[in-house]
């Protein structure tokens, strides 16, 4: 071969040979880049779904039920509470207190013992959308009911099938009642069941530390001379524990201690009726902006609680005027005159204070 022809050889082999080491390494790097693809592919992981938590204590469209709960030391124990997500305590005739129970959605098969109505419950009966259940009630109150239009059941007047005695207990301490017989008498009155309100507070699921405040690991409350209620704080179950008149308060059936996961205070006086039965029976000062506690995991803070009309809802704010955050959990409102002074505890030391 001549040597013009042998560089022409060689110029189309080199040419052959780039062809072909540019295919080969399109061919290495498009492998590459699909390697690395893949390996994105792996790594890439859908994020996980986040449940949003809901409030459990006020939940469901259920409207809630007050029932009027005795408080006389011949009541106890009562049955039935624990299971209210709202308890107030305030005082009637006597230097007693009466207890007012609110449930929402709960099945609850035995409530008591019932007590008749006073005119100052219907105040929180109506602030919480509730149908209002009593035995009996006082002049003022049969008078209030007619008034505001309550849907109330009251056991004088029901045929004997929504409320029973019991032999344990001596009359007038011993009626009970249940939500399904109390829910059955309503609907024969053809009371609404339902309620789009929301709750008089504000439940939020996040845990509510009052880190600022005071150590309250007991908390005593005089309602009156003759009631003094206690609780107890339990740093394990984070809830406290209720004792009135130094005597701790269980449930009738299970015998297991009240507790609340939330304490509200709220300072009002009380005065005493002048009516023709001369009973002593009291009215209260509810109207208004006054001074108060919010308790809760073992720390207090001073709040305001402000109630603008009988039958507009309690607002509860911290001293910077901000609507207090509530515990996901039950609530015992005590409502006692400003008068009372309140003493609470830490580990070591006690404080009081008479707002």
């Amino acid at each position: 071969m001549e040597k013009g022809g042998a560089k022409v050889l060689i110029v189309i082999l080199v040419i052959l040979m780039a062809i072909g080491g540019g295919v080969a390494a399109y061919k290495i790097l498009g492998e590459k880049e699909e390697a690395n693809t893949e390996e994105f592919a792996v790594e890439e992981k859908e994020e996980p779904v986040v449940e949003e938590k809901t409030v459990q204590t006020f939940s469901g469209n259920d409207r809630p039920i007050a029932v009027m709960i005795d408080n006389h030391k011949d009541a106890w124990p009562q049955v039935g509470l624990q299971k209210a997500y709202m308890v107030y305590e305030i005082i009637v005739e006597g230097n007693e207190t009466r207890l007012m129970a609110l449930f929402k959605g709960q099945n609850v098969d035995k409530i008591g013992p019932v007590r008749s109505a006073r005119h100052y419950f219907i105040d929180y009966a109506m602030e919480n959308d509730a149908i209002y259940v009593h035995f009996g009630q006082s002049p003022q109150a049969q008078s209030d009911l007619k008034k505001f239009g309550i849907n109330d059941i009251n056991g004088i007047a029901e045929d004997g099938s929504t409320f029973w005695r019991v032999k344990e207990k001596a009359a007038p301490h011993n009626a009970l009642t249940s939500t399904d017989k109390l829910l059955k008498s309503a609907q024969n009155k053809k009371y609404r069941t339902t309620s789009s309100e929301t709750s008089v507070l504000n439940y939020v699921t996040d845990e509510v530390n009052l880190e600022e405040g005071e150590d309250a690991l007991s908390v005593t409350i005089p309602h009156s001379k003759l009631q003094t209620v206690k609780y107890v704080y339990n740093k394990e179950t984070k809830t406290y524990a209720r004792y009135a008149r130094g005597i701790a308060q269980n449930d009738w059936i299970t015998g297991k201690p009240i507790t609340t996961k939330n304490i509200i205070v709220t300072l009002c006086d009380n005065y005493t009726l002048s009516d023709s039965e001369n009973k002593g029976r009291q009215g209260l000062y509810n109207i208004g902006t006054f001074d108060g506690y919010y308790i809760t995991n073992g720390k207090a803070i001073k709040i305001k609680c402000i109630k603008n009309a009988r039958n507009e809802k309690t607002v509860y704010q911290d001293l910077n005027g901000n609507v207090i955050n509530v515990n996901d959990g039950n609530t015992f409102v005590n409502i006692c005159p400003k008068s009372t002074v309140i003493t609470l505890e830490g580990d070591t030391t006690a404080s009081t204070t008479n707002q």
